[in-house]
């Protein structure tokens, strides 16, 4: 059987069930993550993406090929989640590009649309890696062309391409050595592979078993309801400060020359008033966050030094108390749900898995936080809508993942308007960047001084491993906990106190002054206590800061300023 020209319903049977075989196989992909942690998702984006991807196909129907390709690249732009996610999207955001226009195609300009994709998807990415899913797309692309030129069997040519595909992801350790020492492909190019299966599967007259009946919501995906729900094991007499206090002062040399500022003397100071305390200043602004029970208290202390510029006031108490009756009466409002608000100069919109977290964010001035991170990377759509809710003229995204900087990025290009992305990779590095933010200060001044203020910060993560493996010369034990430092993974062992204290350990030095420990939903102050008790008495010089983040997965967030 042969197949020379493809129209516009097989075309769409051929997404349909490339798509149907990467749901099939997307638990074997993320177990191909390299770190063997509780968030290898490369599987479960790439899934999330085209799934977005062919609700888009179903829901235009159509027989020709060029308007299908249009509306599933649509799809995938807006659904994509992670790296994997975003190239994905530009592959077929290329291969949409070269078949537009056409109702059916032929063995050439499906070759040519394949090798379209890879020139979008590299030109999206700052730094290709080779050994990716980038290699893979792109040595099948050429074996298509090539092939093309001396067959106009669709069919051969998708086999054509199924086996180049493969032969590249086997290739993949090769080109990249931590696949090889870890003994995996890479991820995003088997996801890729499984689509094309898929593809070849249609052409030749065969059906994928849709071994995956519901496409997974981002709730199953992270058990949301199982952090959501913290709120529900203390009471609300057990505040003891009730009042989240933000205030913002202007720093003026007439109080200043009478009145010092010291940032230690002043931190200490205001500890006593409080706890959840942040202070960071600058050369013109002072920063305040605390939770206190007076905070006319707080307000007083910091106009010592200047004027004040914003102060905001939330009674925590009242706001629990409405979570606590929601939770008893079974009627739930949708955790944090945005309303549009009030046009303002800037917004601010980071990412953020963990009440406590996302408070932090909020308490420094973030207008949005929208809940995601590790495990679950949020879409291009949901920075695109959470863009359009802030309603204000100048938007800064902090994405606070590399594994989302992809997506922030797409959604800044695809939106009206002032919108730019300031690249941080974690938890610290967005808090550190926002520290950073003046609001009297230019779009690019902003973002450059924040993107500056990344590399005052060193994150360190506690997790634990999901598999055994060997990473770097170091063995590690299935369910043992991890220590990682930027992408290293600096110590490993079963108890999570020893673990955190030889990563704080590698992490801190001379120039070390600040240590902010962000404890995890499975952590108990108690344990947390202990770790500030080892610095305080091996680090005398160093200041140590504690916030409760509740976040899943991660024991501890660590930072070192």
């Amino acid at each position: 059987m042969t197949i020379k020209i493809i129209e516009g319903e097989k075309f769409a049977h051929m997404l349909i069930e490339g798509a149907n075989n990467l749901s099939n196989n997307s638990k074997t992909i993320d177990a191909l993550n390299v770190f063997p942690v509780p968030d290898g998702d490369t599987g479960t984006n790439m899934n999330l993406t085209i799934t977005s991807g062919v609700k888009e196909v179903k829901g235009h129907k159509t027989e020709h090929v060029g308007k299908i390709a249009g509306s599933f690249a649509k799809g995938l732009l807006m659904g994509a989640r992670g790296n994997s996610g975003v190239i994905l999207s530009q592959l077929f955001r290329g291969f949409s590009k070269s078949v537009e226009g056409k109702e059916t195609i032929n063995a050439k300009e499906l070759s040519k649309a394949f090798e379209y994709g890879v020139d979008m998807a590299y030109k999206a990415v700052m730094k290709p890696v080779e050994g990716t899913i980038l290699t893979v797309a792109k040595d099948s692309a050429k074996k298509a062309v090539d092939f093309s030129k001396k067959n106009d069997d669709t069919i051969a040519l998708m086999e054509a391409v199924v086996k180049e595909a493969k032969a590249s992801l086997d290739r993949t350790p090769d080109l990249l050595p931590v696949l090889k020492e870890v003994g995996v492909v890479d991820s995003g190019g088997q996801g890729l592979l499984t689509i094309y299966e898929g593809f070849l599967a249609v052409l030749k007259g065969e059906k994928i078993v849709d071994l995956v009946q519901n496409e997974p919501s981002m709730t199953e995906l992270v058990q949301v309801e199982h952090h959501q729900s913290a709120q529900s094991h203390m009471s609300t007499e057990d505040i003891e400060f009730g009042y989240c206090t933000e205030v913002m002062v202007k720093f003026e040399d007439e109080k200043t020359t009478q009145n010092p500022y010291d940032e230690s003397a002043f931190r200490n100071k205001l500890s006593e008033h409080g706890d959840s305390l942040l202070v960071v200043s600058d050369e013109d602004l002072l920063k305040i966050h605390i939770h206190a029970e007076y905070p006319g208290n707080v307000i007083s202390e910091a106009q010592k030094f200047g004027s004040l510029v914003n102060v905001k006031i939330e009674n925590m108490r009242e706001q629990h108390t409405s979570i606590l009756e929601q939770e008893s009466t079974g009627v739930k409002v949708p955790h944090d749900k945005p309303k549009k608000d009030e046009k303002t100069e800037y917004g601010i919109i980071t990412v953020a898995m963990g009440g406590g977290i996302s408070d932090l964010f909020k308490g420094l001035g973030a207008k949005r936080v929208i809940e995601g991170g590790q495990t679950m990377n949020p879409s291009t759509e949901d920075f695109v809508k959470a863009i359009e809710d802030c309603n204000a003229e100048k938007i800064i995204l902090l994405p606070n993942n590399s594994n989302i900087i992809m997506a922030a990025q797409q959604a800044a290009s695809v939106t009206e308007g002032d919108v730019v992305v300031v690249s941080s990779k974690s938890v610290p590095q967005g808090l550190a960047a926002l520290l950073a933010f003046n609001p009297v200060d230019s779009l690019e001044d902003n973002q450059s001084q924040m993107s500056e203020a990344l590399q005052s910060v060193k994150t360190g993560e506690v997790t634990y491993a999901v598999r055994d493996t060997s990473l770097n010369g170091v063995q590690i034990k299935k369910g043992d906990f991890m220590g990682i430092y930027e992408k290293d993974i600096l110590s490993t062992g079963p108890v999570v106190q020893n673990v955190a204290k030889e990563l704080l350990d590698k992490m801190l030095d001379e120039d070390s002054e600040i240590v902010t420990i962000i404890r995890g939903e499975d952590r108990t102050e108690d344990e947390t206590d202990e770790l500030v008790k080892y610095l305080e008495e091996k680090y005398e010089d160093v200041e140590v800061e504690v916030h409760v983040g509740n976040q899943p997965l991660y024991s501890y967030i660590l930072s070192v300023e």
